[in-house]
């Protein structure tokens, strides 16, 4: 599956101040196919943050110094397209909640089962992929196929834009006045029908 979906090249960031789980996430999240970086503390995390990009970050919620809701609010900032998994223990599912409500994707209990971390793993990178598709639709200009003028759905509801030729539409959202011109393609072609024209007015 992850062949298909291109996830097995996701890099993600594990923080935790217990060596054991470090070093067993590490080990998991490197079994399913993922990248893995570790490090022990907030401080480290939001360094190695601002150092490299990471598509996930798997944090626990409660470490000494800056905590994981920081860690979150850090990654967040960096790139809100990040994903933030909080890891937590049942004692503390308010927190992760909180957490929720405050920008993460999901929360993982301790001791968690390998099953349970892959498929959360997968079904936030999988809804991460989702919204980067979405956002390169929603960037593909709508061009009517027959009379080429083009939607212009900016400050409107997707679909109800108005249609503009695409001189209105080039000097209204980038206040460019186009010039006229040929291409090669559309000049070699004008002066092949000039050519037939003229041959035709002879006859």
């Amino acid at each position: 599956m992850k062949e298909k979906t291109g996830l097995w090249r996701k890099s993600i960031l594990l923080v935790d101040d217990e060596e054991i789980i470090r070093h067993t996430l590490r080990r998991d999240i490197k079994e399913m196919g993922y990248g893995a970086t570790a490090v022990a503390d907030g401080e480290a995390a939001l360094a190695a943050l601002q150092e490299h990009y990471y598509d996930l970050v798997l944090t626990d919620l409660c470490m000494e110094g800056i905590s994981g809701l920081e860690v979150l609010k850090g990654a967040k900032a960096r790139d809100p397209e990040i994903g933030v998994i909080i890891l937590t223990g049942f004692g503390d599912i308010s927190s992760a909640i909180e957490a929720l409500r405050g920008g993460a994707d999901d929360y993982l209990l301790k001791p968690y089962a390998f099953e349970d971390l892959a498929l959360r793993l997968g079904n936030c990178l999988e809804k991460q992929e989702l919204k980067k598709r979405l956002k390169v639709y929603e960037n593909i200009l709508p061009i009517c196929s027959v009379c080429k003028k083009i939607r212009n759905d900016k400050g409107r509801e997707p679909g109800r834009g108005d249609w503009q030729t695409i001189e209105e539409y080039l000097q209204r959202e980038a206040g460019m006045l186009p010039s006229h011109a040929y291409c090669p393609d559309c000049y070699a072609q004008a002066m092949q029908d000039l050519e037939a024209f003229k041959s035709a007015r002879k006859e």
